[in-house]
């Protein structure tokens, strides 16, 4: 496994899983429970993991969304 994401932020957290799930890639998240457990002092952030021969896929498709987003909010 490899990670993609490391986040305290349960929106970009969310979107992150929603694209790589669009992209029929499987993600576990790690920290979910130790970060619910502390509650919101967001001092363990959560981790969105891949297998390791997915991370290169991953990544990409993460990037890809990141751009639309930006040029998507462009003025």
């Amino acid at each position: 496994m490899r990670e993609v994401l490391r986040t305290s932020d349960a929106v970009e957290l969310c979107w992150a899983r929603a694209v790589l799930d669009a992209a029929g890639i499987d993600v576990l998240v790690f920290d979910h429970n130790i970060a619910a457990a502390e509650g919101a002092i967001l001092a363990f952030p959560q981790r969105l993991m891949v297998a390791s021969d997915m991370w290169p896929q991953a990544c990409a498709a993460l990037d890809a969304a990141r751009a639309a987003l930006r040029t998507s909010n462009d003025p």
